[in-house]
């Protein structure tokens, strides 16, 4: 059996490596520093790819790298990582947001009782041959008020030593329960500006996005008390740095700590580093030796698991499922995408909307992969396009213009589990249900008719009218072509009037068997269909 590759792009630790190339299954490849073009040469090769922040995973490497499945990043932040592209391509892009938290934590606030004591411009002093003993006054934590803006696990964390301190700790985070805030010991702010205007220290712990970018600019630090202190470990540009140095100028910011910056590393000759008031470290949050064991160890297990098993822990691009959660939902899967499949063949054109509706058992898991996989089954064929997975199908929907919405029905059923999937338009819509018979799935609606079918292999679906000798003419032009019938399901809306016949065939059947059948006067329409 070919084994999987991996392709280790940055330093990870010994062991993280240790692991990878411990796995039979496995062959790893360690190469350090390549460019983009270079990794474009070599990317088809791999099933997946862990770097830290120093190689780039742009779109054109992930467009080349037609056998990823994942890529694994050695610590929290992505930007170096086109999240976008890999989920256009079906690539789970996966991190390790807990294996630095500690280092990060404990930096963060080491860099807070530097900045309040002015230990590092103290230090400089002394090196330097004077005693300026009055010059660095500092200030206490105790009794201090600290805004935490973002209440995650390294925000949690920084909140527990602030309040060992004996400081009051305010935070903002729009995720955080109030319950949970009041569990953690912190008053919860319902904004930035509300944590920000009463704090004397502010220390950040979100992600870079759109929204959080310049979070802290000239409009919020004017709303901020004289002598504040800003703190920020997390992401470069957070903070505007042009207002942060505005800030200091006027003595509105007493003093700031950073090491993350709007770019890394900053202009050794701009203003920024030239700031007396501000601590610098060169973006050492995760820099200890345990952080960096456990984020390599952690980050090749990641990418292992999500490459050879299809577990997907800390993603940033796709829901989470972990072996237990694979076990549950499985079947359900299996049956969605089947029925996704079907229903592509039988559902209007130009469709606007796909619906789901669960109803019984199944109601009570969460269903986000098995209307993925749904959803994937029917753009799969429906859309021509190849490589749609469960990770990249709702943005494919999405450039259709297909409306995805799933639901549950509270409504008796006569099923324990039911998954019926609706695909349509304003002007019409069609839908297929499935279920199971003991651990047996089975399709058990097809438009508006009642049937049961096997959902595998080859399909046989009739439009007929309900009169004598129309079974009799299927099962003699199916015996005349040599094709077997595995079972067979009759379907009529009235006596007399239009029926549905789904049949399993044991070989698919020719496009002469199909014109054959048509030919007589009481088959409208003779469809194939592949499960």
């Amino acid at each position: 059996m070919a084994k999987h590759k991996i392709l280790v792009a940055d330093s990870i630790s010994e062991k993280g490596i240790e692991d990878l190339k411990n796995d039979p299954q496995l062959e790893v490849d360690v190469k350090f520093g390549l460019s983009e073009d270079e990794l474009i040469a070599i990317a088809d090769q791999y099933s997946g790819i862990i770097v830290r922040s120093a190689t780039k995973i742009t779109a054109p490497v992930i467009a080349a790298a037609t056998q990823l499945k994942a890529i694994g990043r050695a610590g929290v932040g992505v930007d170096n990582i086109d999240i976008p592209a890999a989920t256009q391509h079906g690539v789970i892009v996966m991190n390790t947001p807990a294996g630095n938290t500690i280092s990060t934590a404990e930096h963060a606030f080491s860099l807070m009782t530097s900045m309040a004591r002015t230990i590092p411009q103290a230090h400089a002093s002394m090196v330097a041959g004077r005693w300026d003993r009055k010059k660095y006054e500092g200030v206490e934590l105790y009794k201090k008020t600290l805004a935490v803006l973002g209440m995650g696990r390294i925000g949690g964390e920084f909140a527990k030593r602030a309040l060992s301190f004996g400081m009051r700790v305010v935070a903002y985070d729009p995720y955080l329960a109030a319950s949970q805030a009041k569990i953690m010991r912190v008053e919860l702010c319902e904004s930035i500006e509300e944590a920000v205007a009463q704090a004397d220290f502010i220390t950040m712990h979100m992600p870079k996005t759109p929204e959080t970018t310049h979070m802290i600019n000239a409009d919020r630090i004017a709303l901020m008390k004289d002598g504040v202190r800003i703190v920020n470990c997390a992401r470069g540009g957070l903070i505007d740095e042009a207002a942060l140095l505005a800030g200091i100028e006027s003595g509105k910011i007493a003093g700031a700590a950073l090491d993350v910056y709007e770019t890394e590393p900053p202009e050794a000759d701009g203003a920024l580093l030239k700031c007396d008031k501000i601590v610098f470290t060169p973006h050492l949050g995760a820099s200890t030796q345990e952080a960096q064991e456990n984020v390599g160890i952690e980050i090749a297990r990641t990418v292992r698991d999500a490459v050879l098993n299809g577990t997907v822990v800390n993603s940033i691009n796709t829901p989470n499922i972990d072996e237990k959660t694979i076990e549950e939902i499985g079947p359900y899967l299996d049956l969605a995408e089947v029925l996704g499949k079907l229903i592509s063949h039988i559902s209007p054109q130009q469709p606007d909307f796909f619906r789901i509706n669960y109803n019984g058992k199944v109601s009570d898991v969460d269903t986000t992969l098995i209307t993925r996989s749904a959803l994937k089954g029917y753009l799969s064929l429906s859309s021509g396009a190849t490589t749609v997975n469960t990770l990249n199908a709702p943005s494919f929907a999405e450039n259709r213009g297909i409306r995805v919405t799933e639901s549950r029905i509270p409504a008796a059923c006569e099923f324990t589990d039911l998954i019926e999937v609706e695909v349509g338009n304003e002007n019409e819509s069609t839908a297929v249900a499935g279920t199971f018979f003991g651990s047996q799935p089975r399709i058990v609606k097809i438009r508006d008719r009642n049937v049961e079918a096997t959902p595998e292999g080859h399909l046989l679906m009739l439009e007929n009218l309900d009169s004598p000798g129309v079974v009799g003419h299927v099962g003699a032009t199916l015996a005349k072509h040599g094709v077997n019938i595995a079972s067979m399901s009759l379907s009529r809306n009235q006596v007399g009037g239009r029926a549905l016949s789904v049949l399993n065939l044991d070989h698919a059947p020719s496009e002469e068997l199909l014109a054959d059948l048509e030919a007589h006067e009481g088959i409208h329409e003779a469809q194939s269909i592949d499960l």
